[in-house]
């Protein structure tokens, strides 16, 4: 192991408490507590999965550009709860944590409404009871939790500096 290892190093539930912690302190209200965690669990997915990833699913998306090709143009998979959640969730990052950096060139208010009909199918065709209610509620609040992803990415971006150097690290290189 690197001595510079353990300083970059993350793990999954380090990476879900880091978003369960700071979506909870930037939400505008109490909102349940499984919506809370599952956006979290979006943030923290898409953090740690490469947009290159073969293994992972689903990858973070590259840009609107790929959620149009992979879930609009291609119609073949609308009838499956999974895909058709991922491609809600990386509506939801896009248009909401992404929001600022993509509002100047795309339509994401008609991304938006994309996401919550993604859900929408996804809570369709689910199987699972419990799934099918998140993934409502997912879609009945779509515009609510892009609002707190794009809250939450401002205050990120506010924050000077997230990682602190630990002792006799210098912030030079």
């Amino acid at each position: 192991m690197s001595e510079t290892q353990p300083l970059l190093a993350v793990t999954k539930p380090q990476t879900l408490r880091f978003f369960f912690e700071r979506l909870r302190d930037a939400v505008e209200d109490a909102p349940p507590r499984d919506e809370l965690l599952y956006n979290a669990s979006v943030l923290a997915h898409f953090a740690i999965t490469s947009a290159a990833s073969t293994t992972a699913f689903p990858p973070s998306p590259m840009s609107l550009q790929t959620v149009f090709d992979l879930f609009v143009l291609d119609r073949s998979q609308h009838t499956d709860p999974e895909i058709m959640e991922a491609a809600g969730s990386q509506c939801l990052l896009l248009t909401g944590f992404f929001q600022d950096q993509l509002r100047h060139r795309h339509n994401v208010e008609w991304y938006g409404d994309l996401g919550a009909n993604f859900y929408s199918s996804a809570a369709l065709f689910g199987r699972d009871r419990t799934r099918k209610r998140l993934m409502e509620a997912m879609a009945g609040r779509f515009k609510y939790w892009r609002r707190q992803h794009q809250r939450l990415a401002a205050e990120l971006r506010d924050e000077p500096r997230l990682i602190h150097p630990g002792p006799g690290v210098s912030g030079t290189h």
